[in-house]
């Protein structure tokens, strides 16, 4: 339920600009060449193996030379901005089928008695209404809960460990903190989260992958003092 990263591609090709400008001043009397290609080969592998293989190369050295030269057209924080949302695309081009499945899913789901579909996308099913009080959003809270992908597979459950699980409600998965919120406590309901309410773009380890939507069946036990 908690919130893998990573260092940004801008951030490590900041990095290899940053050796170069480190390295190549001091040595001047060194072959430039060869060092200055050695680092572009470094850079360049290391954005490879990210999955920038369509790179424009020409752009690509007249970005590390304007960072070289104090010149950079771009803020750092803008140029992450554009990186990451190519990076998002390119997973979503990647992962079409699953979300394309999910889109199918969670449209039919809707359309089932006893199914709640809220604007944010989250839809529930209450199993069993209690009558405490709702916790708030800077609550620790007390669940048990069983975490399922949609063809059945387990890849969560404390009802499995035999021990309940406390946390606060801002501290896990969004479409955890907005149901959390709605329950009262005595509450079992049956939550279908879209990936944008999980784990999104980024999954979670081996078995949540990107784009995943996940299904829990959650217990609200207690607020804590």
């Amino acid at each position: 339920m908690n919130r893998v990263s990573f260092r940004s591609a801008y951030g490590q090709l900041l990095w290899m600009t940053g050796l170069l400008w480190f390295v190549v001043h001091p040595l001047k009397a060194q072959n430039m060449d060869s060092l200055s290609y050695s680092l572009g080969i470094l850079v360049g592998g290391n954005l490879l193996e990210q999955g920038f293989d369509r790179i424009d190369a020409a752009s690509l050295a007249q970005g590390i030379a304007d960072v070289v030269t104090g010149k950079a057209q771009l803020e750092p924080s803008e140029a992450n901005r554009i990186v990451q949302e190519w990076m998002e695309e390119k997973e979503k081009s990647r992962h079409a089928e699953m979300i394309a499945q999910a889109e199918v899913f969670f449209k039919k789901n809707a359309g089932k008695p006893g199914v709640i579909s809220l604007p944010s996308g989250l839809q529930y099913e209450v199993l069993r209404s209690g009558d405490g009080p709702s916790p708030k959003l800077t609550d620790q809270v007390t669940t048990h809960y069983h975490g399922t992908l949609l063809d059945g597979t387990i890849f969560d459950s404390s009802v499995q460990r035999g021990e309940p699980a406390t946390f606060p409600v801002n501290g896990v998965i969004s479409g955890w903190t907005e149901a959390l919120q709605l329950m009262k406590v005595g509450d079992k309901w049956r939550l279908f989260l879209p990936s944008d309410l999980a784990y999104g773009a980024r999954g979670a380890g081996a078995q949540i992958g990107p784009f995943t939507p996940l299904i829990f069946e959650v217990e609200l036990l207690a607020i804590q003092p």
